[in-house]
């Protein structure tokens, strides 16, 4: 009877701490609105589409350079503490852009998004481990991408609808999204900082040396690349979905803009799947499904010109690439269990992706159009393919 007892109030106290934890994936999710804002601002600006590009790249620039320090942040002051502090950050990040549309505000406003979620994603991913272990690792984290997906399918739905809607007192147009997440964030501070979290703390305080010493490592180092492919593919399509329809259907922003939705949707539901699927069927086996989807998806858009064929490509590869990164990083993070913190530095430096991806398909598309955009994140697919044959097993 005590033991039940115990057990019962052992999940509902576990219930409590999730909950704030997945507020805050979802918080991790405004990130992904930088491929529709920069979409919108060049459009309003009349930007190339490697000036445009450099939003993103600019956003994703600063995984390089806080996620390791982060890692170290995080032996010194705790995991919680390092969340809550990215949380802010995302707050001032997404005010911003209310105080002026220029383009030196909008890249001071994403550069801030960028370090905000650098930090966000160093931290929180190694923090869900403090609740969660064991092969139920990439499942959770995968229910957390689900989560983190929400935010970022809205984000283009909320832009559109700013943008065709007449506010009569802000006048905000597509900048009310900034609006609505800016408000979320405040709510994850208040729900996290009031949520009581027991962490595991490091026998060691780490330098930025050591941590990166860990690139030595193989499959560290495999992974790390896997994380770069992911993201360069994710930010890729978010920004170049709209645009392959523009360029071949001559729709206008507002409908194109859509196709981001799409993927985000489909990206939404292969991580809701995901955490299950993730519980029964082996990672390398779900791994190498969802590559070779994404291959054949980015084939469809090299050679589609139909709506409904480019909207199904966009639909396979957010479905493919949902449960990619939640793989990639509960792999890295149990294949060095005493170094957790640094490792998911590391990782999410990887992240560093979505800006080499987005500058080479900026200029790809320049060169020979949305074409050279996809070949690019083409190239991506085929490391991922690669990575399939490395997975390890992971046992509780």
């Amino acid at each position: 009877m005590d033991t039940a007892r115990h057990n019962a109030v052992d999940r509902k106290s576990s219930i409590i701490q999730i909950i704030p934890v997945m507020l805050c994936f979802f918080a991790m999710g405004f990130v992904d609105l930088v491929g529709t804002a920069s979409n919108y601002v060049q459009k309003d600006l009349g930007l190339t589409d490697s000036q445009a590009n450099l939003f993103p790249s600019l956003v994703f620039f600063w995984f390089l350079i806080f996620s390791i320090p982060t890692g170290i942040l995080m032996n010194r002051i705790g995991r919680k503490r390092t969340v809550l502090i990215s949380l802010v950050l995302t707050a001032v990040s997404l005010v911003l852009p209310l105080t002026g549309d220029g383009y030196a505000t909008m890249l001071a406003a994403f550069s801030l998004l960028g370090i905000g979620n650098a930090v966000m994603q160093t931290s929180l991913n190694p923090l869900v481990t403090n609740l969660i272990s064991g092969d139920k690792l990439a499942s959770t984290l995968t229910f957390g991408q689900f989560v983190k997906a929400i935010a970022s399918f809205l984000a283009p739905i909320l832009a559109a609808w700013g943008a065709t809607t007449y506010f009569p007192t802000f006048g905000l147009g597509w900048r009310a999204l900034f609006v609505v997440y800016a408000a979320i964030s405040l709510l994850s501070i208040s729900a996290l900082a009031a949520t009581p979290i027991e962490e595991e703390r490091p026998d060691k305080v780490s330098g930025i040396g050591e941590s990166v010493k860990l690139l030595g490592r193989p499959f560290i180092l495999l992974c790390f690349l896997g994380i770069m492919c992911h993201v360069g593919i994710d930010v890729g399509t978010n920004t170049t979905a709209p645009k392959i329809i523009m360029e071949r259907l001559a729709l206008p922003l507002e409908e194109a803009g859509y196709a981001a939705s799409i993927y985000f949707i489909f990206r939404t539901v292969g991580s809701f799947l995901g955490a299950f699927i993730l519980r029964s069927v082996p990672a390398r086996w779900f791994f190498g499904f969802s590559v070779v989807l994404m291959l054949a998806a980015m084939v469809m858009l090299f050679v589609c010109h139909s709506l409904t064929a480019l909207y199904a490509g966009i639909a396979m590869i957010g479905f493919g690439n949902s449960n990619i990164f939640p793989i990639i990083f509960s792999q890295a993070l149990t294949s060095a269990p005493d170094e957790k913190n640094e490792v998911s530095g590391l990782m999410i430096m990887g992240l560093f992706g979505g800006t080499v991806f987005p500058l080479a398909m900026g200029f790809a598309a320049d060169s020979v159009g949305q074409a050279g955009a996809v070949a690019v994140m083409t190239a991506g697919v085929v490391y991922l393919i690669y990575y399939t044959l490395k997975i390890k097993t992971i046992k509780s």
